[in-house]
């Protein structure tokens, strides 16, 4: 599975997934359910991690379905490269 590129953060702590990326994200420890304004989320409180730069509201980050990384816009880009 690639690394897939958000376009978008939901807030810094979250942001809403669809079905498809579930079992990459429960795999990778950081699946969050049971909210009222959606169904899964991908929790990313941590920050980037290569540099632990956190991703704010509307900002674009990276998800490695191998590693259960998420990553910030320059080393997701150069991961994904």
């Amino acid at each position: 599975m690639p690394v897939i590129r958000f376009e978008a953060a939901d807030s810094p702590e979250r942001t809403q997934i669809g079905e498809g990326l579930v079992r990459f994200a429960v795999r990778a420890g950081c699946l969050e359910t049971g909210r009222d304004d959606g169904r899964y989320f991908l929790r990313h409180e941590d920050g980037c991690g290569v540099g632990g730069r956190r991703p704010r509201p509307g900002d674009p980050f990276y998800f490695d379905t191998e590693t259960g990384d998420v990553l910030c816009e320059e080393h997701g880009a150069e991961r994904r490269g």
